[in-house]
């Protein structure tokens, strides 16, 4: 009798569980997210090559701080302001540049994928040296947008899938120090004309879910975007631009969110220098602050959503924008022997000074780091106005690109 009872209460359990399933609205399924992360100006200046050089973790060491989030993100963009041509080009010198042949496997294994090769140095080298350049990254698995062995090549946009979603990638310079662009079966760099490159946005809107465009343009040293950017920027995210990626200012130009036509597209109009030697003699307790901006930087991190509208289509959005703002340390004129350029995560360095500074001002714990009085004092001093360029930086960075979108 107890297993006959057992049993209906079983049944009964069933039944109802049963009738809940039937009357609960079925959960939409979780959606599906990429994450973009991009950075600007990728230099080459030759203090910059001479820190990878005599640094033993070469050109990855330069930028440690900035791999896990690099390698952490589906896409890692940057704007690369130099052809890599060992064999063919000659030796960089100011203004016109060129990088070791080491550079390529290092930003790969850095966690780059995708890299602009259309700006005003692409033909730094000649021809050759861009299709030099094109070879190496290729053999480091890099995706160049801008350039190619010819104009159809370098004209085409490159599709990447990532998490179901296909992301075509463009690249355009408004600039050139020399433009070489001869006959369309050399090597050639995509210069941005405009009915062109919206020709080219609409057409790569067709064949992916994302359409991010790289844009090298602009007036070197100024914060404020050019009418031609503002309109430019409009017009490409008009033809379908969902995200605009600027550079060539070599310091930080405003992030905005740009509704055309009832499309949000983010539009960065110059993420500024990620690594370079400028503005090397800055200090913020000898300059104003102005002095340091080609050495504030940008990561700009990018997630995408892939959801299901009410009509049952497909939609992929842009859920979340933020800025990290970053800090290139640079020991030109102090007394060491060994050149030191890198690039930081700002607030990174400032909870770690804030830790290190707790622990010098602890009577316990400080002597332990600074046994000595006149040195603890000393080291507190020093850490005290490191820890207050960092602030003034992180603060500069939010003003320039807007507070809404850097984070705390």
């Amino acid at each position: 009798m107890s297993r006959f009872v057992a049993s209906l209460a079983g049944l009964l359990l069933l039944g109802f569980a049963g009738c809940r399933s039937r009357s609960e609205k079925p959960q939409p399924p979780p959606a599906i997210t990429l994450s973009l992360v991009a950075v600007g100006d990728i230099l080459m200046h030759q203090d910059v090559k001479r820190a990878a050089d005599v640094d033993p973790g070469g050109f990855q060491a330069l930028w440690a701080d900035l791999i896990p989030l690099f390698q952490g993100a589906d896409l890692a963009f940057g704007n690369l302001e130099t052809p890599v041509s060992p064999t063919f080009g000659r030796p960089g010198i100011p203004f016109q540049f060129n990088a070791p042949g080491s550079l390529p496997a290092a930003l790969r294994a850095s966690g780059f994928t995708v890299l602009s090769t259309a700006n005003n140095h692409a033909f730094d080298q000649g021809g050759r040296g861009v299709r030099e350049t094109l070879e190496r990254l290729r053999a480091a698995q890099l995706v160049a947008i801008g350039s190619g062995d010819d104009q159809l090549q370098a004209e085409s946009p490159q599709v990447l899938e990532r998490q179901g979603i296909r992301v075509a990638f463009l690249g355009f310079t408004d600039l050139f120090n020399l433009d070489l662009n001869r006959k369309a079966t050399e090597p050639w760099v995509r210069p941005l004309d405009l009915e062109p490159a919206l020709l080219a946005v609409r057409e790569a809107r067709g064949k992916a879910d994302l359409v991010v465009v790289s844009v090298h343009w602009g007036n070197e040293y100024q914060h404020a975007p050019t009418k031609r950017q503002r309109d430019l920027a409009k017009a490409l995210v008009t033809a379908g631009c969902d995200v605009l990626l600027g550079h060539h200012p070599h310091v930080l130009q405003p992030v905005e969110l740009l509704e055309v036509a009832g499309r949000k597209a983010l539009v960065a109009y110059s993420l500024g220098n990620f690594i370079s030697n400028q503005d090397r003699m800055y200090r913020a307790d000898q300059f104003p602050v102005a002095g340091g901006d080609s050495r504030d930087g940008a990561a700009l991190n990018v997630r995408f959503e892939r959801r299901r509208n009410a009509d049952g289509r497909d939609q992929v959005a842009i859920a979340e924008a933020i800025i990290e703002p970053l800090w290139t340390e640079n020991n030109w004129g102090t007394p060491v022997n060994r050149r030191g350029i890198r690039v930081i995560r700002v607030l990174a360095a400032e909870a770690r000074v804030r830790a290190e500074l707790d622990q010098l001002a602890d009577p316990l714990g400080g002597p332990k780091t600074a046994p000595e009085e006149a040195l603890r004092r000393k080291t507190i001093l020093e850490k005290q106005e490191y820890l207050r360029t960092l602030i003034l930086r992180r603060k500069r960075v939010a003003e320039v690109v807007g507070e809404a979108f850097v984070s705390r």
